[in-house]
């Protein structure tokens, strides 16, 4: 299998070019950008890209898609019917659950919201791109826009993501490709979640409210992503720049 990465300077957001071989057809896993470089390796390797697959509606993972249909009119645009609307310039919908052949492979669409309703994963020749969702040592934040909720997040992560092989290589939306059996054991929320480490106690405030900090983690861009509780006891994944200690 093909596969390329290109990633933002600034937002970090990755784009993948894939396929089964060159010579043929090709997709496209989101489009961040830059472009450029993924469509120089098309041509050095004579494919045709016939689908960009979107992971969710989010811009830093949507703005180059005119670059694409630019070079290639023809392409299929696809994502969770849930988001079609929220990205113009969508063609299609992709389903849960459902089995495509693109780029001369079986790409399998799983469902993990939380950071988006209509996230999705996709499954393809032993890779998992994951999207916003989980990342090398961190995960996914809920509080962006069309976010659904903490539960969905973890359940996202821990009973779907986490139940494939360890081997998964897990392609993320942003910075370094990981696997499931890394993440499993090395993850600071995975290992919380597993009941491995004790959660934090500490009170501080979280984007201007009271809160208690489960666990201050890692973040992609070499921040930090913030577990907290709320008072009513309902918890929640923040920046961890919005988390202020005393």
């Amino acid at each position: 299998m093909i596969l390329e990465r290109s990633m933002h300077p600034q937002f970090l957001s990755n784009t993948f070019l894939v396929a089964a071989q060159p010579g043929g057809e090709a997709f496209f896993v989101d489009a961040g950008g830059p472009m450029e470089p993924l469509f120089e390796k098309a041509a050095e390797l004579d494919l045709t890209p016939t689908h960009v697959l979107l992971t969710h509606h989010h811009f830093d993972h949507v703005s180059e898609v005119p670059q694409i249909l630019e070079r290639w009119p023809g392409a299929q645009v696809l994502i969770h019917p849930a988001e079609k609307d929220l990205v113009e310039t969508a063609t299609g919908t992709m389903e849960p659950g459902q089995t495509l052949h693109v780029g001369g492979l079986d790409v399998q669409t799983l469902h993990i919201p939380g950071h988006t309703a209509g996230m999705l994963g996709l499954l393809v020749e032993g890779n998992v791109f994951t999207g916003d969702t989980l990342f090398k040592n961190s995960v996914g934040g809920v509080r962006a826009p069309g976010s659904t909720s903490y539960a969905d997040l973890r359940s996202s992560i821990m009973d779907t993501l986490m139940a494939l092989p360890p081997e998964t290589v897990i392609q993320p939306g942003h910075t370094d490709s990981t696997t499931v059996a890394e993440e499993f054991d090395n993850n600071k929320f995975i290992r919380l979640w597993r009941g491995l480490d004790p959660e934090g106690n500490e009170p501080v405030t979280a984007l201007g409210e009271p809160a208690t900090l489960v666990l201050l983690g890692d973040d992609y861009d070499g921040g930090h992503k913030a577990w907290v509780r709320w008072p009513d006891g309902r918890d929640d994944i923040v920046p961890g720049s919005k988390v202020e200690r005393s």
